[in-house]
């Protein structure tokens, strides 16, 4: 009898396919559920601030600000939680951060004002700070280069997915229950999600489910940087000007994609006479189109991989092409029909979403080392949140300003994705740092 040593050499591959485990998809599946039940947890005061307003007596303006506060302490808790990933990895961090979080989104329950009910916001975006730059950091360890930006849009379609099911998940529970028994709900489900990570997250030299097989094709395919790679504190990570653009371009990114975040659900309602039944309906139909978009971007991305195309070009046509794209927000400005507004809306939030998931594979990509792959991620997902600070705020200055035209916020939310493409497109090198020179030393 033949032994197994003794195959062809065609057979060899065929068998190593069928021993190899899929370990790495149910990983990044649980990231993706951590992601969506962060997104429904900060979407679910947008849902439910118009159904709030009486109860707690805020005006527009206020709401603007309560809208944009999540994001502040969110943007700042970016850099220590990538520093903290780096040095204590996600089987640690990331549950802490869940459990924060979730009794913050439970405790919104319990406002009276607007001073609690921002108190409340605050602790929700401490919490939530480290939910990316995990991610991120899980992908960079479990899969090799040519699947990186799959599995980044696999776990981002939990943005599209949570802010889905914030319209239909929230506006149920409040008809059903009051908005103060829909805080509690949806804050008690990421407690269920800590215990099933803590029950299946490892690295994956550590997981004892892993297959030798699997962790060859992972570690044999590029799955990071090389471990040798030299090793940067922040302040020399700043010195380049890719890092920079990471920093900006998602400023401009989020700038863009704040809306449908923040005020979307209040622009149908108010702006375009959505009844609550309409907006649990249709409200959900550009976030979920844009789940589609999301996982297309990736595949696209790694396909071109697969195809010989340079990793530069790979990853860049999928972001200018969507941050292009998403410009089409401004032209619901001029038209009125609630049919096309909703076809630019989808257009636009599916480009975003298109954008995205090229967009997170670029700190392992540019990281010199993968430890500081969190610390990247950390400095760009800082960049996204500061576009999620200004844009709420903007919006509520211009609808108390104008008296509720919507023509100023969405023409500023069109010019920031053009923005953001030239950003992309001239500014971010994407290879590692130190095969790049730092901008104070060009001449």
């Amino acid at each position: 009898m033949q032994s197994n040593s003794a195959l062809p050499a065609e057979a060899a591959p065929a068998t190593a396919r069928r021993a190899r485990s899929r370990l790495r998809w149910t990983i990044i599946a649980m990231s993706a559920a951590g992601l969506t039940i962060a997104y429904l947890d900060r979407s679910a005061l947008s849902v439910a601030s118009t159904y709030m307003q009486d109860d707690l007596g805020f005006d527009q303006t206020m709401k603007g600000v309560l809208l944009s506060s999540f994001f502040w302490t969110y943007a700042i808790f970016q850099l220590p939680s990538g520093w903290l990933l780096d040095r204590f990895g996600p089987r640690v961090v990331y549950p802490i951060a869940v459990v924060w979080w979730s009794l913050w989104t439970a405790a919104t329950a319990l406002a009276r004002g607007f001073g609690s009910l921002l108190v409340c916001r605050l602790g929700l975006g401490m919490g939530e700070a480290p939910v990316q730059p995990a991610n991120i950091k899980v992908v960079s360890a479990w899969f090799p280069r040519k699947e990186r930006a799959l599995a980044s849009s696999l776990f981002d379609t939990g943005q599209q997915i949570g802010v889905a099911l914030s319209v239909p998940v929230v506006t149920a529970l409040i008809a059903a229950f009051g908005w103060r028994v829909a805080f509690v709900v949806i804050g008690a489900i990421g407690l269920v999600w800590v215990v099933g990570w803590l029950m299946i997250y490892r690295s994956p030299r550590e997981h004892p489910r892993m297959s030798q097989a699997e962790l060859d094709y992972i570690e044999g395919g590029d799955a990071a940087v090389p471990e040798t790679g030299p090793k940067m504190r922040w302040r020399e990570l700043l010195r380049y000007s890719t890092v920079w653009g990471l920093v900006l371009g998602y400023i401009c990114r989020s700038a863009n994609g704040a809306f449908f975040l923040t005020w979307y659900p209040s622009y149908l309602v108010e702006d375009r006479g959505f009844t609550i039944l309409e907006l649990g309906v249709f409200g959900s139909i550009p976030a979920l189109l844009g789940v589609g978009a999301t996982i297309a971007g990736g595949a696209f991305s790694d396909w071109l991989v697969r195809r010989g195309v340079p990793i530069s070009r790979a990853r860049k046509l999928p972001i200018i092409t969507g941050m292009l794209l998403a410009s089409t927000i401004a032209l619901t400005t001029f038209v009125d029909g609630n049919v096309a507004v909703m076809v630019l809306l989808s257009v636009s939030n599916c480009a975003h979403s298109f954008a995205g998931a090229a967009i997170l594979s670029l700190p392992a990509e540019v990281a010199p080392a993968p430890s500081v792959v969190g610390s990247v991620a950390g400095f760009q997902n800082f960049g996204s949140q500061i576009g999620n600070i200004i844009s709420p705020i903007l919006i509520g200055f211009f609808l108390t300003l104008t008296g509720g035209s919507y023509t100023g916020p969405m023409l500023f939310a069109g010019a920031m994705a053009i923005l953001g493409t030239l950003i992309y497109g001239f500014v971010v090198k994407i290879r590692p740092l130190n095969e790049t020179v730092p901008a104070e030393s060009r001449g």
